[in-house]
């Protein structure tokens, strides 16, 4: 799903992803109406501006994100400014790539963020990582003794770690010899024992107990 209060941008993406052979269920041009196409549509990829009439694109990344936590969000913004970068990632984005990314690089970033990698422009990669340090100093670490804290595998704790580091699934399966599925399905099985939403959550949790300093 397309997301975009340009018209011509919209229909110009839109079209560039069918052609990449892409299912376009949806296009929005507002905030309100993205919101209510997405919960409808039930997209896998919602590709989303945040300059939106009605509703700031970061307020309808939250709301669809909460509802539909098997949503991917690749933010496709004309702002590379880092506090836009960041304050979309904090909403629910697992990626975000600048306007000014070829048709290629955008194709190629659906593609990554459906399979769950975080995709974003060069650049912007290190600045998240570091903001995902920075809160993790501010709230207290569970104990690994607290009976509340949910036990992993051996194999999830690997995973999670390497997740952790900034590896893509790609990469993390490479590194053990595993199928990408496989990876995703231990990322999956992670976020349900920890009652987390998406890999934004999961790569804080596992910074908090400094599981991508081992």
């Amino acid at each position: 799903m397309v997301v975009d209060d340009h018209p011509m941008w919209r229909d110009a993406v839109a079209r560039d992803l069918d052609a990449a052979g892409y299912d376009v269920v949806a296009t929005a041009g507002d905030g309100p109406q993205a919101v209510r196409r997405a919960k409808a549509a039930g997209p896998d990829v919602l590709v989303l501006d945040l300059n939106l009439p009605g509703l700031p694109g970061v307020e309808v990344c939250k709301a669809v994100v909460g509802d539909l936590p098997a949503l991917r969000v690749l933010v496709l913004s004309a702002s590379g400014e880092h506090a836009d970068v960041l304050e979309a990632v904090k909403s629910g984005a697992t990626g975000y790539l600048v306007k000014s990314a070829s048709t290629e690089e955008l194709v190629d970033a659906v593609r990554r963020t459906a399979a769950g990698d975080p995709v974003f422009t060069p650049g912007l990669a290190g600045l998240v990582l570091g903001e995902y340090r920075r809160l993790a100093t501010d709230p207290p670490p569970a104990t690994a003794d607290d009976p509340a804290v949910p036990q992993l595998t051996e194999r999830e704790t690997e995973v999670l770690r390497l997740v952790a580091k900034g590896l893509s699934y790609k990469q993390i399966a490479e590194r053990l010899v595993i199928s990408h599925r496989t990876v995703q399905n231990h990322v999956q099985n992670t976020l349900g024992k920890l009652q987390l939403h998406n890999r934004v959550e999961l790569v804080r949790y596992a910074i908090e107990r400094g599981l991508d300093e081992e």
